[in-house]
């Protein structure tokens, strides 16, 4: 239970500086493109809408209605990746980083 609460407060601090970053948008994308079966939706998504439409949801969702957690994954290299040009993403790659660990 720790855990859910520790990404909770982790998801709060990611939705707030996305926000921050003016990465946080008010309109949803279109279905379909929510859709993807791709990793990341990188077929559909930018990482950004990705965060803030699937999996920030998706995690809140299991937090709420107390489901187990998934473990093992690590999303950092993704969003390092995406965004290794842009040093003001640094402090969402660092939540990233402990959303993973918290999730190992």
């Amino acid at each position: 239970m720790a855990d859910n609460q520790q990404l909770k407060v982790l998801l709060a601090q990611l939705t707030q500086l996305m926000k921050s970053l003016q990465l946080w948008h008010s309109t949803r994308p279109i279905e379909h493109l929510l859709e993807s079966n791709e990793p990341f939706a990188v077929d559909s998504l930018e990482p950004q809408e990705w965060l803030q439409w699937i999996f920030i949801p998706k995690m809140s969702d299991l937090i709420d209605n107390q489901m187990p957690l998934p473990k093992g994954f690590c999303l950092a290299p993704y969003f390092e990746e995406c965004w290794k040009n842009n040093h003001d993403y640094s402090g969402l790659i660092r939540l990233i980083k402990a959303i993973d660990e918290v999730c190992t």
